[in-house]
């Protein structure tokens, strides 16, 4: 089976890219059977893995890992960004598919030495992204035209989410909230997923001239102005609960606190850019639309 790992450039790991990637990946492809023992680090990779019909090769997922039911059956090797070497290599994976940011880079270090057979896929922001992650695992697995198929159909889904996106009577300042604790705001700015859904729902990110998730001054959040206040439905210490987001002083002042439109979508539903983006996309449509007639009604 051929050897699929990282490089390390400047210190930091990257993919193998290029011509020795796409001989890399021929290879793993051309073998008899693929591989048969498959780690899924990451909620999208594991997602692809049974969206392939791939899923009885798993034999372990990571803690982001939630969609289908099914993963949640397999062993959970941690956090996709803290990984320990040592469990990953005790469980003998024929291939771990990773997300681009899995790690810690110490970690991918080991596992480079260590020969384990290793593939990334590239981050998505976009729907040509979302189509390159499912033809790069099903490269990984051997398994090309399911790939093909699959990413036909989610071709299908992402142009409907693009043809909604196109007839919005007009574009809602979204807000995306990651999390509210001590009560400070912490937003998504430019270059993040979740602003990247925001544009493919037909939405516009009101939090402008800021890149990545930062926190927000009360004036700051006020001055975004969101028509919608975006955020995470999920449970834990990061929760982030619509009544409590309502409750808070700033965003209480905008037109979202004032009309009490809140979304709450699914973490790796919404912000995995995985085979069911384009259905998330149309479901943030469909939500920002009802915030649309809300305001004129």
């Amino acid at each position: 089976m051929s050897r699929l790992r990282f490089v390390t450039v400047g210190g930091i790991h990257a993919a193998l890219t290029g011509a020795v990637l796409v001989l890399a990946l021929s290879g793993l492809a051309r073998a008899e059977e693929g591989p048969r023992r498959v780690i899924a680090a990451g909620g999208s990779a594991a997602e692809i893995v049974f969206a392939l019909g791939q899923g009885d090769r798993l034999i372990a997922r990571d803690t982001t890992s939630s969609f289908p039911e099914a993963v949640l059956a397999l062993p959970d090797i941690g956090y996709v960004r803290r990984l320990s070497p040592e469990n990953l290599i005790a469980m003998a994976p024929d291939l771990i598919l990773a997300e681009h940011d899995a790690g810690p880079p110490e970690t991918i270090d080991l596992l480079i030495r260590a020969e384990v057979p290793l593939v990334s896929l590239p981050e998505a922001k976009t729907p040509a992204d979302v189509l390159a992650k499912i033809t790069r695992a099903a490269e990984a697995l051997g398994v090309p035209q399911a790939g093909a198929d699959l990413a036909a159909r989610t071709q299908d889904d992402l142009d409907a989410a693009a043809r909604a996106a196109a007839a919005m009577p007009a574009r809602p300042r979204v807000l995306f909230v990651l999390s509210l604790q001590g009560g400070r705001i912490l937003a998504a700015g430019t270059d993040t997923s979740a602003g990247a859904m925001i544009a493919l729902a037909g939405g516009v990110n009101a939090v402008e001239g800021l890149s990545g998730y930062k926190p927000l001054t009360d004036e700051a959040v006020i001055a975004a102005a969101p028509d919608v206040i975006l955020a995470m439905d999920r449970g834990g210490e990061l929760a982030v609960e619509a009544a409590d987001l309502l409750a808070h002083p700033a965003l209480a002042l905008t037109p979202a606190g004032q009309r009490s439109q809140v979304v709450r979508m699914d973490g790796l539903y919404l912000l995995g850019f995985g085979p069911r983006t384009g259905a998330a996309a149309l479901e943030l449509n469909a939500a920002l639309r009802q915030a649309l007639a809300a305001e004129r009604g």
